[in-house]
């Protein structure tokens, strides 16, 4: 249509025309761009009920971990010593006092200060000697002329389990040398320079019991790790007595069950949306079987019966509105009275000698979301890729079309151009036969 707009021989809107004659050409692309958006707006629905899957099946995998039922919580009667429990942590209780915290040694030069940085620093050697016997000592060699800064540089370079420094006394500088760690085993002599012990290595101790009757468990930090199994914990000073116990922590395990609920409600919430078939629904994939097929599968894993015993019995049990409740104080008073029937509800029992394996809640909605969501035969994920494809395939034929009624139109604007100038020799031929005709003489048939 370019450079047409009215004609100028005919008056026609050529535009306009080839317009409206393009827009009944494109009737079958319009068909398939609407076919494609429904095709991609599936496929994004897939998607997003996959996604819901994948949660559930992290949730679910949860509960299979012997670490999740293992959980344990600890106490402290004491600010001053914080306390964690690792999952499995054995539960029990023990009483201490912190006699002492875990020090770096640290010494300083004894001799009179240095005025500057800049200043000369003397020895051409120092020689650190741990007082742990099975270290060698450790030589470092200065160099000759080299001032006080380039001294502690190269004393931190040496990589000989000490940091040095240098202190602004206000009066001239003084040499501090640190171990790198702490406890009793970090403890060094200085020779080469003359110092004086600033702070002496120790290990952090605890008293367990009295001190006629009980024992000392050391550590070279203020950490102590396992003083029960599974447990860790840290001392920031001395003084007691402190009692530090730990538990089972049904709370934590409870916790999980209730993700897990509300994960699998998640799911059959997002399938209702995109298959509702209520009045005035517009999902995008109604009546859809194989998520219909899904959201069933999802309530019979809550709903059969585990080895006998049901779901409900953990507080896990469906309504009538086709979603899952999750009763917490039920869960716990289960878990507290017969904590092998709460596992077995959740978690299922192993096979043993003759006996199958029995899944439970957990196992069985773990392998429903694996099913569905496998990257390679996952069923969303075989739904979502076939849906893929089919829009891949509607989006070459929209290509082919916009091909095509390119030529249509390019045609179209030809014939219409050759019209007008089909119309325009016509035009010319009637006004030269026009001009031919009032050139001939004029003759009267009437007589005198």
């Amino acid at each position: 249509m370019a450079g047409m707009n009215v004609g100028l021989i005919s008056g026609m809107d050529t535009a306009s025309l080839i317009g409206q004659l393009m827009q009944v050409e494109a009737n079958p692309q319009t068909l398939l761009k609407r076919k494609l958006a429904e095709t991609q707006n599936d496929a994004a629905a897939y998607r997003e009920v996959n996604t819901k899957f994948d949660a559930l099946r992290d949730a679910a995998e949860l509960l299979t971990r012997t670490t999740t039922w293992a959980a344990a919580t600890a106490s402290s009667s004491s600010t001053a010593v914080t306390v964690t429990a690792a999952p499995g942590a054995t539960a029990g209780s023990v009483s201490f006092g912190v006699t002492s915290l875990a020090a770096k040694h640290a010494v300083f030069s004894s001799d009179a200060p240095w005025a500057a940085t800049t200043t000369a620093f003397g020895p051409t050697s120092l020689t650190l000697t741990p007082e742990d016997t099975a270290t060698p000592a450790t030589t470092i060699a200065i160099p000759a002329g080299a001032t006080l800064g380039e001294a502690v540089t190269t004393i931190n370079d040496a990589g000989a389990g000490v940091t040095a420094a240098l202190v602004n006394t206000g009066s001239g500088y003084r040499l501090q040398l640190t171990s790198t760690a702490a406890g009793a085993a970090s403890e060094f002599a200085v020779t080469g320079l003359p110092t004086t012990v600033l702070t002496q290595a120790s290990d952090a101790k605890l008293r367990v019991g009295t001190d006629a009757v009980g024992y000392d468990v050391t550590s070279t930090t203020n950490t102590f790790k396992d003083l029960m199994p599974g447990v860790t914990l840290t001392v920031s000073q001395t003084g007691g007595p402190v009692t530090v116990g730990v538990a089972s922590d049904p709370e934590a395990v409870a916790t999980a069950v209730e993700s897990l609920v509300a994960a699998a409600n998640a799911v059959l919430t997002n399938i209702d949306k995109h298959t509702s078939t209520k009045t005035g629904s517009i999902a995008v994939l109604k009546g859809d079987s194989t998520l219909r097929g899904l959201t069933g599968k999802v309530l019979e894993a809550v709903s059969y019966a585990i080895g006998g015993a049901s779901a409900a019995q953990a507080g896990i049990q469906l309504t009538r509105d086709g979603e899952i409740t999750f009763t917490k104080a039920t869960f716990i008073a289960a878990l507290e009275s017969s904590p092998a029937l709460a596992q077995q509800l959740v978690n299922g029992t192993p096979a043993a000698g003759t006996d199958p394996a029995v899944p439970g809640v957990a196992q069985r909605l773990t392998e429903l979301a694996k099913n569905a969501t496998n990257f390679t035969s996952g069923t969303l994920t075989l739904k979502a890729n076939s849906t893929d494809s089919l829009a891949s395939d509607l989006q070459d034929r929209i290509e082919d079309w916009d091909r095509r009624l390119a030529i249509r139109e390019s045609t179209l604007t030809r014939q219409f151009t050759a019209m007008e100038t089909a119309l325009s020799s016509l035009q010319n031929q009637s006004a030269w036969l026009s001009s031919q005709v009032s050139s001939l003489p004029s003759w009267s048939s009437s007589s005198d």
